[in-house]
């Protein structure tokens, strides 16, 4: 999809800022969206509104969430996942109280064709691989939302389907929101991105840490020499330099999930011809050649280079711009978060009429 590319670069502002440190990235934020911070924060004292985040599996809807609702309003922002709270459906109807809470919920909120019984008895067995109805999702979201106070919501993971794109344009009545404002946030990241995050991500056996050997890695970097390949070991002490992993089936990329990336590509595509809900368009990277008159080089995603010098078992790290192919084939920059949000703040302000 050829969403447009939004300027983050600001003349004059000639500061470097470390976007990987989180002092740094406030004094960054401040300094490129100040004004529209303060707008989003005075609308949050009274106000509440949904967000719908549609973008491809691992494109960086929750990254991009959570870091806005931490910069404008942390205890006013709520980032919903559709998929965790089907998750959590395991351990309740493993635990007799919770499942019977959840059962009695559903008696009295749950409306739709298939009969409570079968839906409990579908839920007890279900294959991860099929989708839930939407009637049932729709109660189960309800239900969350029960138990906390108003807040403004980031829902990810609805619409999922096609057939759900029409019951999002009324989610807010569905669910209680009836006079909140709701914006559809479209994330444009290319397949060959996710695909790198994948295949590149290394795992702590002990922590469970996430690293990237290409993108993020850690303070630590070895070299088997019998395989010719690095390796990263774990920051956190209590781990005692434990070897990062890589899952399986990560080396297959984005494979296994291509089925679902080009459904959520079509539910994107099908989003943009709605009527009625204003639309914040996001993008993960620029084109080469217009990277430097919209963004600053610190805006970067970098790409580390993992080396052994020569003679030596020493082991170098450089550092460089990491280019990627997009869509249409045109090398582009891939963007760190903090550019991208603020593009989320400034479309975000002019969505909500501020």
């Amino acid at each position: 999809m050829d969403f447009p590319i939004f300027k983050t670069k600001i003349e004059g502002l000639d500061k470097k800022f470390n976007l990987t440190d989180s002092e740094e990235r406030k004094l960054y934020f401040e300094a490129k969206a100040g004004p529209e911070i303060k707008k989003l924060r005075d609308y949050l004292e009274k106000n509440t509104f949904i967000v719908y985040l549609m973008g491809k599996k691992s494109s960086g809807k929750g990254t991009y969430s959570k870091m806005f609702a931490e910069l404008i309003a942390p205890d006013k922002i709520e980032h919903l996942s559709i998929g965790d709270i089907i998750r959590t459906l395991d351990s309740k109807l493993k635990d007799e109280n919770q499942k019977k809470e959840l059962v009695e919920f559903l008696r009295n909120n749950y409306r739709g064709f298939l009969p409570l019984e079968e839906i409990i008895s579908s839920l007890e067995t279900r294959s991860t691989k099929k989708l839930l109805s939407t009637e049932l999702i729709l109660t189960l979201v309800k239900e969350e939302i029960s138990k906390k106070p108003k807040r403004t919501l980031f829902i990810d993971g609805f619409p999922r389907d096609l057939d759900q794109i029409s019951y999002s344009l009324f989610f807010r009545d569905l669910i209680g929101y009836r006079d909140d404002k709701d914006v559809f946030v479209l994330i444009d990241v290319p397949g060959i991105v996710i695909d790198e995050r994948i295949k590149w991500r290394r795992i702590c056996p002990v922590c469970q840490t996430s690293r990237n050997l290409k993108l993020l890695v850690t303070s630590k970097i070895g070299y088997d020499e019998e395989k010719k390949e690095f390796y990263l070991m774990c920051d956190n002490p209590a781990c005692n330099g434990a070897v990062m992993v890589q899952k399986e089936g990560d080396e297959l990329g984005i494979e296994p999930i291509r089925e679902r990336l080009e459904k959520d590509e079509a539910l994107m595509k099908q989003a943009l011809s709605l009527y009625g809900a204003p639309k914040v368009f996001l993008r993960n990277c620029v084109p080469v050649d217009k990277a430097e008159e919209n963004t600053d080089a610190y805006e970067l995603t970098p790409e580390y280079v993992c080396e052994v010098k020569e003679g030596t078992k020493e082991i170098s790290v450089k550092e460089r711009p990491w280019v990627v192919k997009d869509e249409e084939g045109i090398d582009s920059y891939s963007l760190m978060p903090p550019p991208v949000v603020v593009s989320m703040i400034k479309q975000l302000v002019k969505a909500l009429d501020l």
